[in-house]
């Protein structure tokens, strides 16, 4: 008899063999209860967005509509509003990139664009080689697409050259198919790493001379604490790069405005992938994007973000060096995210509901990796909440981990317990029992 589907669901047996890629990620699952206002949420990535000033956005509004709003309300081009593209010209320079207004496709986030080259690069069985840990929702998308994901590993300076080539080695004596290469480079998520420029060259060489595309997503570059970092791999290698930019960080995520630098015969297909998918991105946020970048200081408004989230990195790693000083993390010169290694014997996806229990929620490890990894790892976020309240959420945390610490201290220590042999009145107990 045919699966005509499960209790839940009458139309299971029809889905696409795809969809079995396609998951809640731990962060969507944290959402509803970190919310709470009681709990500390050091989970999500959500940038701080009461930090850029409300009359920017509505000026820009304002004078969209009264300048322009019948075509801000209008269907746009699939490649992206032309006056929007120049300015991204102008944010990307500031990383080093230089190129032109025709090779930028404008997408609803980075995300979109994100989802639009794994479409067009991937068949079911094909090889994405992704830094470990990778952005979860990318590791989502690869795999909705059937992609198998192999991980490179990385350490304090970014992905490892000598990891990338043993991972290809590898994947190429399987007989698989490699399409491209996955990286946060500067500032990842969530690792909070940036990869040094020495690496960013070694590791585009050896994508150039095996054949391998560079998938660039770079959301964090401009947000900055202790200088400019390296450049931007696609300011070195124009026909070797695809570059995935956003203004969810720097401005604010609900514009959901993103773009995609591509070599030009992959631009081609990225518009038309794009026109498949949404027919154009919203012309009426692009054009407020762009009165905003046209009239406002948004570089100044850069710098403000930094020191919010300059601030709350310090606090971060001030309340781990307090609370948790026996534990190892990262130190990052910028973004959003804290890396935290915990001893090898603890869990962080089991020990997350006694964490959210002590009113205080982060991301387990395991959501990093596509294969397991990442048990004794977990990513805090410092970019939403207040100094304050990230103090506090450390302090909680502390409480949970130091617990789980003694809970196995107390039972490695519990010799095996001695085998009873059971009485007739262990066996048949009392009738008048309970």
């Amino acid at each position: 008899m045919t699966n005509q589907g499960n209790n839940l669901d009458k139309w299971y047996s029809h889905y696409a063999d795809r969809t079995a890629g396609l998951a809640a990620s731990e962060v969507r699952a944290l959402f509803a209860v970190a919310s709470r206002p009681e709990v500390v949420s050091l989970a999500g990535g959500m940038p701080f967005v009461s930090a850029l000033p409300k009359e920017l956005v509505t000026g820009a509004m304002e004078r969209v509509m009264r300048d322009s709003g019948p075509a801000a309300l209008q269907y746009g081009s699939g490649q992206g509003l032309p006056a929007l593209r120049e300015h991204i010209l102008e944010v990307m320079a500031l990383e080093g990139i230089r190129a032109s207004v025709d090779d930028i496709v404008v997408t609803t986030g980075s995300q979109h664009a994100l989802e639009l080259v794994t479409k067009l690069f991937i068949n079911p069985g094909d090889v994405v080689l992704a830094e470990a840990p990778s952005y979860l929702t990318a590791i989502t998308v690869f795999k909705s697409f059937q992609a198998e994901v192999s991980h490179v590993a990385m350490d304090e300076f970014g992905l490892i050259p000598q990891a990338l080539r043993e991972a290809i080695t590898r994947v190429k004596a399987a007989g698989k198919t490699i399409k491209f290469l996955y990286t946060v480079p500067t500032f990842s998520n969530p690792a909070g790493v940036t990869l040094t420029w020495e690496r960013r060259l070694e590791i585009l060489e050896i994508a150039r001379s095996n054949g391998i595309l560079v998938l660039e997503d770079n959301p964090y570059g401009l947000l900055y604490f202790d200088g400019p970092p390296p450049h931007a791999m696609r300011s070195v290698e124009e026909d070797g790069v695809i570059y995935l930019g956003t203004f969810s960080k720097t401005l604010a995520p609900g514009f959901r405005v993103g773009w995609a630098l591509a070599p030009h015969a992959i631009r081609e297909k990225l518009i038309l992938a794009n026109e498949a998918a949404v027919l154009s991105p919203s012309s009426f946020t692009q054009y407020v994007i762009h009165e905003y970048l046209a009239g406002a200081d948004w570089k100044g408004q850069i710098e403000t973000f930094r020191g919010v989230y300059r601030e709350r990195r310090d606090a971060m790693l001030a309340a781990l060096e307090d609370y948790l000083p026996d534990l190892s993390w990262t130190h990052p010169a910028g973004g959003f995210y804290v890396w935290v290694t915990l001893p090898e014997n603890l869990d962080s996806k089991s020990m997350l509901p006694r964490a959210v229990k002590e009113l205080v929620a982060y991301t387990p490890g395991t959501a990093f990796y596509a294969d397991g990894g990442g048990r004794n790892k977990l990513r805090l976020a410092f970019c939403y909440p207040t100094p304050e309240f990230i103090r506090e959420g450390i302090r909680r945390l502390s409480t949970v981990i130091n617990g789980e610490l003694e809970l196995l201290t107390t039972f490695s220590q519990t010799g095996p317990l001695k085998t009873v042999k059971p009485s007739a009145s262990m066996i048949n107990p009392p009738a008048n029992l309970g």
